[in-house]
Parts: C-alpha cells; structure tokens; sequence
C-alpha cells in the first residue's frame, strides 16, 4: 500500500513543475471561418503555447452540448461537439501536445448535465423509470418547490415537470439538471466514462464545482424568506469526501494523472480536508480574492481592497502545500481591466507585468488564461445583441423588471463572464486573425493595438515579459518548489516574500526609495532589478522592467 502512495506522489509530480494554458475553445482559434473556435485551429496555435513556456493545457468543454451554458451542459460526455471538430480531430491534437511535451487537462462537468443527455431525458419519462434516480427529483410543498433555493442563473432552484407532478434540482439553469450522486449506479457511469477519457491518453480533469456535488441530507431550506441562496445546504458536504475518495481509487490511482477541483466555497480551514499527500484532490481553485470587488454578490461593484487581497494571498499560502496561482478564467472579467487599470496604454503594460509577477512567483501551479499574456482588457459592451453569457442576459432581463437596467449593465461592463469569452486577437488583421467569418461574438475593438504579433514584435511588451518570467520560474528551484515567507508583514498593500530552496534565496520585494503610483490604489516601483551570479549571461540581465515589484536572486 505505501508503495502504491509513493508511486502514486511520483507520477503527480509534473503538476507541479508546468505552466498551465487555459483554452476556451469558442474563442480561441476558427480554422473552417464558421466564426467558431475548433480543435484544428488549437492545433495551428500549439508552436505558440510551446514558445510561450506552456507545459499543460485546461480545455473547457468540447462535448456535445446545446449550449445553454456554453458547454457547460453537456449532451454527451463522450462525443465531440460538431462545431468544434471530431473525436479524430481531438485525438490528433492530443498526439500533437504530447510531440511538444504538453499535457492535456480536459473539463469535467458532473455536478450537473444537459436537460438534453440521455440520461435526464430517460429520467423525465415516468417516476419509475430506471434513470430517474440519476437526477434529483422531489414532490413539491403546499403547490410550490421542495425548498426555497435558489440557483446561480435563477431565482429557485428548482423546475416543475409536468408529465410526471415532480420538481427537479438545478443549482444552475433550468437545463443543468443536477446529478444525484447519492445513486451507487450514477456513479459508476461517471468513472466509467472518465477512464475511457484516461484510456484514450488525456492527463488529468478539472472538476467543474465539484464541491457541491454532494447536498444536505434531506435538502432543508436556506434561512430566510422567499428564495435563499443556500450553500451551507449544497457546497462541501460530509459526503463530498467519500465520493472524491471513492473517485480518487477508481479513476486516479496508478495512473500519471492530475485532478485539480473549482471547489466553490473552500476557505483555508476546510481546504486542508481535500487537498494535498493524495487525499482526495491534487489542487484545488479558491476564489476569495474574487469577491473582493463585490459586495453582497458579484454584481454590487466596490472598490478592490487590496489590503484584505494581501492577506488572502498569504493565508493560502500558509493554508496549503502546494496552490493554483491565477488571475482569472472563462468565468472572470478581465484582470488588467479589474485588478490592474486600461484607462491608458502605458498604466496597461505596467500593471500587467505587475500583476503577473506578484502572482506567478508564489509558491504553485500558475493558471494563464487565454490572452491574459498580451493584457486583453474588457469588453465595452453597448446593447444586449453583444451578449452571450446566460448569467449576464437573466441578470438584464431580471433588472429590467426592477427598474435597475443602469445598474445591471455597470456590473455586466465590470464583471460579465463575456469579458473573458471575446476572441483571442492573434494580429491586426480582419476579426484579430481569430476567423474568416463573423465570430460568434464580438472581437474586441481595441485588437489593432493589442494582440500576438504586434507583442512579439515588441521586446518590451507584456508577452514577452511573461515569457521570460515563465522561463525564470523553470531555471530556478526556489521559483519551481521552494518556500513561501512573507516579508513586511504589517505593510498594508505591499507584497513582499521570499522563495527559498537550499541556498537559493529569492526575494520579491518594494524598493521604497523609487517608488511611485502607477495605478491606483497600488503602490509600485520604477523599475524590476535582478542581482545574479553564476546563473546568466549579461543578454539576461535588464529584462523586467517597469514592474511593481524589485526582485533580488542570490545563489
């Protein structure tokens, strides 16, 4: 058994030591000028991810899907969505990775399915049919829901079918019915179908809200009136750790795999139960820092309190082994736009290099999402033809109805999920080189002065520096493996630590002699100094400047 566990610690290793690309396939490149990212356009684009420094890639969902939630609805888990390509087109990207020495992490979506996979239509057909328990359905109360959640997208969490006089769960849209995994049967398909993914060469899964996969026994409301949103009644029950346990020893174990969980909810008390010495999950996401421009919900946009950012980095940190550093994803606006500034070209490049240097020289896997490497900004949406995301148009239309459309539209601006979701903007020609077509949604305007080519051809430029920072994390154990300690402990914004591993010391760290305010609310300095010996030529001393933060390396 121990020898099994030091295996099992050996093969997870390669997690630690690669960067990770985020792919939104919609998005990302168009081959066919359908307007529509697909699995040849990535392959066209995996030179550029090798020279970036890219070692792994997250694939948000390529399954067949409706699309209700872009993707995140899945039809069938084990075909390929027709706009994206075929399973031989994704089994020759997947051979194509591996030739660079890239790995492959596909999306995992099992809380919840489509209303349209075969299961839940099953289901649907009578209260006694074999798949009914696949998915969670209740007899209402007093003529109205089992309880008084409500989801993400919608008011309740629950809709009413009529063939069969029953209410089903969805912590999301009404078309992402939840999974009952309390059904022994449910989850035997799941790891099934899993290992087949395994079996066909993929690397590991990113667990979409796999933290509330498991519900209170019993499904008791949420407190207080109308519809609650309840997730002390649905996020990290008890039960969530036999099921990870359970998938741990019949998807993972003995094989060179990794899982990395969105574990909604997490805090650094809890977190320590799931993650680490192969519990139940390799990593996990956090998304405290991600509620720190919010205020009782996403949508009440407030200033960004970088002092409590400070302090919920640090306690990360210092909660976990070993943590997933990134600042945003398919579902978060863009981070120079919300963390940094976009008000001019020249507050762009600088809290870009800033914001990627204070997060990816901590201890952890980095996470880059796609275009975060060229400072891709917001979108300036006008009208509702430009939007895509449900969550955003349910927002509007719910507004509309309250008379707080001016109100929607400043946290759709901010914080809408299509910020992150506009085309990559690969060069300066029609559509940003993304497609021949009309895209599927907007290419943002400002893609003339801001996307690939035109970064590579300026040695200055915010992609070449996270190039080169990503290269530095490589050349040195403290980047790749060392420890974490803050220094300045007491300042209030700026953050300061060291990296550590054997004699290799290296301190990030405010020159407070040179600073000045590049962005406000965050106190940064005129330039990024590097001090070497014996571990570079002079051609590699001088590159990162105009950064926030000053860096000492010594060996």
């Amino acid at each position: 058994m121990q020898e099994r566990k030091e295996e099992n610690a050996m093969c997870a290793a390669w997690w630690k030591e690669r960067v990770f690309y985020q792919i939104y396939p919609r998005s990302f490149q168009d081959s066919n000028g359908d307007g529509i990212g697909d699995i040849p356009g990535m392959i066209a684009r995996l030179d550029y991810l090798k020279w970036l420094g890219v070692g792994a890639v997250w694939l948000c969902p390529v399954y067949d899907s409706p699309n209700a939630d872009m993707g995140y609805d899945i039809r069938d888990y084990e075909k390929i969505m027709s706009e994206f390509g075929t399973m031989e087109e994704f089994d020759t990207l997947l051979r194509e990775m591996h030739k660079r020495d890239i790995k492959l992490v596909m999306d995992l979506v099992v809380n919840h399915s489509s209303d349209e996979h075969a299961w839940f239509v099953e289901s649907r057909k009578s209260r006694d049919n074999p798949y009914r328990d696949y998915y969670i359905w209740r007899d209402g109360k007093n003529g109205r829901e089992p309880n008084n959640w409500s989801s993400f997208f919608t008011p309740s969490a629950w809709s009413y079918d009529e063939k069969t006089g029953q209410w089903y769960l969805h912590l999301f849209s009404e078309k992402q019915p939840d999974l009952n995994w309390e059904n022994p049967k449910l989850r035997e398909a799941v790891y099934a179908m899993m290992n087949r993914w395994f079996d066909r060469g993929v690397d590991g899964f990113r667990m979409d809200v796999i933290s509330l996969i498991a519900k209170a026994p019993g499904l008791p409301d949420g407190q207080g009136d109308g519809y609650v949103f309840a997730p002390e009644q649905f996020a990290f029950q008890p039960k969530l750790h036999e099921y990870l346990r359970e998938m741990r020893r019949r998807c993972f174990d003995g094989r060179n795999c990794m899982c990395v969980g969105e574990t909604t909810f997490v805090t650094p008390e809890n977190a320590d139960s799931v993650v680490g010495d192969g519990r139940e999950l390799d990593l996990l996401f956090q998304f405290d820092f991600m509620d720190l421009d919010g205020r009782d919900g996403k949508w009440n946009v407030i200033p960004f309190d970088q002092k409590k950012f400070k302090q919920l980095l640090v306690r990360w940190q210092e909660a976990v082994d070993w943590n997933t550093l990134f600042w945003g994803n398919h579902d978060q606006p863009r981070v120079v736009s919300r963390f940094g500034s976009d008000a001019s070209e020249a507050l762009r490049v600088r809290s870009a290099k800033m914001l990627a240097a204070a997060m990816y020289l901590l201890r952890g896997t980095p996470f880059l999402y796609q275009g975060e490497e060229i400072g891709m900004t917001n979108f300036p949406f006008r009208d509702e033809t430009q939007l895509r995301d449900v969550e955003s148009l349910n927002l509007l239309a719910q507004a509309r109805k309250d008379g707080r459309e001016a109100w929607a539209w400043n946290g759709i601006r901010k914080k809408g999920r299509d910020n992150a979701r506009t085309p990559m903007q690969w060069d300066a020609s029609a559509n940003a080189g993304f497609t021949a077509g009309t895209p599927w949604i907007d290419v943002n305007p400002n893609y003339r002065q801001i996307n690939v080519r035109e970064a590579q051809a300026d040695p200055d430029s915010i992609l070449h520096f996270y190039r080169k920072l990503l290269a530095l994390r490589q050349r040195l154990e403290a980047l790749r493996s060392g420890t974490f300690r803050l220094l300045l402990p007491e300042h209030p914004q700026l953050l300061a630590y060291e990296r550590a591993c054997g004699e290799e010391r290296i301190r990030v760290y405010p020159r407070p002699q040179q600073r000045f305010s590049c962005v406000p609310g965050w106190t940064q300095d005129r330039y990024f100094t590097r001090k070497i010996s014996g571990l570079a030529g002079k051609a590699d001393r001088g590159k990162f400047s105009h950064l926030g933060l000053a860096i000492s390396l010594s060996l």
